[in-house]
Order: structure tokens, then C-alpha cells, then sequence
């Protein structure tokens, strides 16, 4: 069989949702991708995914196990858990948040604990910021705040950073760079400014900053401190400055007011000038569970059903109240949580699990449907990490959709709580 090329192939290896691949595919699996990219690469794998329907361990047909699914969510209504994975499509999405409506259960998603800090300080402050796209034509001052895109976001600095833009025709020569580092968290290499700044320096250097643009000087700072005020000083400068954050986990804890100082930060530099926070996310249409519930309920995470309208329970992560044994079933929509309370958790209630190798969980599911992975198996659309629509066109054929798989499910539920078919 001849290898064939799909082309203009969106990745969704990390949130910068790069849609300009071409993947060579052979004998149905995945054979090459180009552009070169260790995270994307990674992510495509060979393409092959299992596609079995398992209930209490055993191959039974796809109705049975629906049928199955359905009754002992409908069982928990009122005590049931929506938990929202990654590599899903926002249809998908929309299809889960319709169940958790019909059951009238709790929402929980993969980027409820790694992201809530930065949403809540958002809702707090507001913030300002940019697609991609106008970083690209618009930005010639780059601040990466600990942060080196290298390592866990390959092809930002050659998408966003180093080709020409409308406004900078001459890319990177262009802009200025600056790499501030923070502890273990380093900035990357190449850049034209750097700062190192210790882990306790952080937040005294971004308050400093910020009261430095706004006419409030302060004497008798350190000079590591001093060198940040150099920077704003800088910033206030460029005709667009944009700053630039990891929202992911590292292996260092970080300030939990780091969030909330760089909004501040830019708010401040759009006095003397233009400026925008930008936060790298993870890859799997995270931010699209965020997009998909705010638009739904209005809220961006933890949101709870069982009063028959959606509430905002941000301290009330639902991982940790099923943990807790709030929960008697949870559906679990897209790849399976990777964290060892999260799975220990889901082994003690009839655990549905939906998305790409639930058959391989690490623990005792009701009912486990393989499906596709969204953007190698399954069309539809995911978000980029500046909350921007792209439409995935897959290169493989495969197991059966999870959208598909949730209209079925929903009908049943529908059908044995005697409502109409959505």
C-alpha cells in the first residue's frame, strides 16, 4: 500500500495547537510527522489506539455496556461525578456537560487543579490578553518569566517569536527577548536581557515593577531587584510588550501570587504602552473544558448540578470530594486521570470510563468504551491555549467517536429517567 500524506494536520501535543503538520501515514498507522517536533511526535505515537467495550473487566457487546453505563449513572443522580480528560473534541465536551445536567451531578476536568489559581485571580483582576497570532505581528518586547518554551512548548519561539510580523517585519532581530529566571524555573537560552532572581525574589521583583510604571519609585532595593525595575523600565518602552508564563506544574512549587502579580504587571504596562500576559498550557484540549463549561454554565470549573441548576464551587475540587465518598458513580470523558489519588478514588465507585485506552485502566471500571483520540481519530474542534477554535482534520480512521459513544449513552439515561432523546 502507498504511504499517503495528510496535510494542514492540527497537534494537539501542547496547547500551542500547531496546525500546519503533515502526517504520513502507512498500513494505518502513523509513519512520519513533519514539522520536526519531540512533543508532537510523541503525542501522534504510531496512531494505534485499542478498541474494545468492557464491562467489569469482560468484552461484552457496545448496547450492553451502554446499557449498563446508564443505569448505574441514573442510580447516582444527585451522587454522580462528570470528570472531563483531555483529548476530547468541545463536542464531546458539550455532550459530557448535557449528561452531568440530566444526572444532575458535579464537574470536575484534568485542568481543575492546575489551573484554577490562574483562573480565579483572572476573575478577580481581569486580564489582558492576545492571541498568538498578534504576538507574532505585533510584539517587539518578549519577557519569558520563568519559563523556557523549549523544553515543553517546542515550536512557540519559531511560530510566534522568530518569523517577521506586519508590524515587525524583521522577526526576531526585532524584538527583545528577556529571560527571567526563578530558581529552578529558567528562562531560555539566547535571550538579550536575562535576570536571575531568587525563589523569595519573585513577587518583591514584580511589585517593584509594577509600582516603578506607576510613578511610585522605591529606594534602597536590592540590585538584583533593581535590575527588574531596568526591565519594566524597558517594557514601558516597546511599542507591544507581551509577558509570558507557564500555567502547568513544574517539579518547583511556585509563589501563588506569581499568577496574580504578572496580570497586575500587564495591566500596568498598558498605561505607557501595549501589553498582554500570555500562559502556556498543556496540550489534549484542556482550555476547551474550560471554554465549553463557561459558555454552558457560566463557570469555568467546578460546577455542581445536583441542584438542578449549575453553582460555582471553586474550593470544592470534585477529585477530592469523591476521595472524600460524596460520589456513589463518576464518568470519566476522555484519557484517564494519571494521578494515584485519582485513580484509587474512581476504584471505589462504579467508575464509567469513555475516551482513548479506557480498557487500560489502572483500576476496576463498570464499564470501559475505547474510543478515538481527538485530532488523530476524531474531527471536531479543540482550543488553543489563547482560547482560540481550531478544526481538527484526523489522519486515521478509528475505534468509534466519543461523541458518537455519548449520544448513546445520553439517549439510554434519557430513556430510563423517562425523558425525551437529545
Amino acid at each position: 500500500m502507498t504511504p499517503s500524506r495528510v496535510e494542514h494536520v492540527t497537534c494537539l501535543g501542547c496547547g500551542c495547537g500547531c496546525d500546519d503538520l503533515t502526517v504520513t501515514v502507512d498500513d494505518g498507522r502513523i509513519v512520519d510527522v513533519t514539522p520536526l517536533c519531540p512533543v508532537g511526535r510523541s503525542w501522534f505515537g504510531d496512531g494505534s489506539v485499542p478498541s474494545k467495550v468492557l464491562r467489569s473487566g469482560q468484552p461484552v457487546s457496545f448496547d450492553e455496556a451502554i446499557t449498563e453505563a446508564a443505569a448505574s449513572l441514573t442510580q447516582a443522580q444527585g451522587r454522580a461525578l462528570v470528570y472531563l480528560g483531555p483529548e476530547v473534541t468541545s463536542q464531546a465536551q458539550r455532550l459530557a456537560l448535557t449528561l452531568a445536567d440530566l444526572l444532575g451531578a458535579a464537574v470536575d476536568a484534568a485542568t481543575s487543579e492546575t489551573a484554577a489559581t490562574g483562573l480565579l485571580a483572572v476573575q478577580r483582576r481581569g486580564r489582558a490578553g492576545a492571541t498568538l497570532g498578534e504576538i507574532r505581528n505585533r510584539a517587539d518586547a518578549v519577557v519569558f518569566w520563568g519559563v523556557d518554551p523549549a523544553q515543553r512548548y517546542p515550536r512557540f519561539i519559531a511560530r510566534y517569536v522568530e518569523p517577521a510580523g506586519t508590524q515587525v517585519p524583521q522577526g526576531r532581530a526585532g524584538r527583545t527577548l528577556v529571560a527571567v529566571s526563578v530558581g529552578s524555573e529558567r528562562g531560555p537560552n539566547g535571550a538579550d536581557v536575562s535576570l536571575d532572581l531568587k525563589f523569595d525574589e519573585e513577587i518583591a521583583a514584580l511589585s517593584v515593577m509594577r509600582a516603578s510604571l506607576e510613578g511610585h519609585p522605591i529606594e534602597k532595593i536590592p540590585q538584583r531587584i533593581k535590575a527588574a525595575v531596568d526591565i519594566a523600565e524597558r517594557l514601558s518602552r516597546a511599542r507591544y510588550a507581551v509577558l509570558v508564563h507557564d500555567a502547568e506544574p513544574t517539579e518547583q512549587a511556585r509563589n501563588p501570587l506569581r499568577v496574580e502579580a504578572l496580570i497586575a504587571l500587564a495591566q500596568a504596562l498598558n498605561g505607557p504602552t501595549r501589553a498582554a500576559l500570555i500562559s502556556l498550557r498543556a496540550g489534549g484540549n484542556r482550555p476547551g473544558a474550560e471554554a465549553v463549561l463557561t459558555s454552558q454554565s457560566g463557570y469555568p470549573f467546578s460546577v455542581d448540578y445536583s441542584q438542578g441548576q449549575p453553582r460555582y464551587l471553586p474550593t470544592e475540587r470534585g477529585l477530592d470530594r469523591l476521595a472524600a465518598g460524596a460520589f456513589r458513580a463518576a464518568l470519566v470523558v476522555g484519557s484517564l486521570p494519571v494521578e494515584d489519588r485519582a485513580r484509587a478514588a474512581l476504584a471505589k465507585v462504579n467508575a464509567i470510563v469513555i475516551g482513548p485506552r479506557s480498557t487500560e485502566a489502572r483500576f476496576a471500571a463498570r464499564v470501559a468504551i475505547d474510543a478515538g483520540i481527538a485530532g488523530i481519530h476524531e474531527a471536531g474542534t479543540a482550543y488553543r491555549l489563547d482560547e482560540v477554535p481550531l478544526q481538527l482534520r484526523p489522519p486515521l480512521d478509528g475505534p468509534r467517536s466519543v461523541t458518537e459513544t455519548l449520544r448513546a449513552l445520553i439517549n439510554v439515561v434519557c430513556a430510563q429517567l423517562g425523558r425525551s432523546g437529545r
